[in-house]
């Protein structure tokens, strides 16, 4: 009886490596690639933001590109072209070309 209990134990801790293996695995594929796939396409967004361009900002407004310098960018909000407002590039969510016709 006692030598079953003996050869039990080293396979007990190879199964729990094995389930810590399984289980960082699943959190890399569910967590950390994601987010990295995210910041690889936000990064390419942002990249190929122009003047011009229609923005969507992470509180939600919308407004036009008018200059861009490294980290800066000045969006126009609203019909009347008076409010211009320098923001960080990391405030844009979304960029819309402008149609060309």
């Amino acid at each position: 009886m006692l030598s079953i209990l003996a050869t039990a134990a080293p396979v007990g801790g190879a199964f729990t490596i094995v389930w810590l293996i399984v289980l960082f695995a699943l959190m890399y594929f569910m967590t950390i690639r994601p987010q990295q796939k995210e910041e690889k396409r936000k990064k390419a967004m942002l990249s190929e933001l122009a003047t011009g361009d229609t923005v969507l900002t992470t509180s939600g407004f919308y407004g036009t590109v008018i200059d861009i310098t490294d980290d800066t960018v000045i969006v126009e909000f609203g019909s009347n072209k008076n409010c211009r407002i320098p923001m960080q590039k990391a405030a844009i969510a979304a960029v819309e070309k402008p149609e060309q016709a």
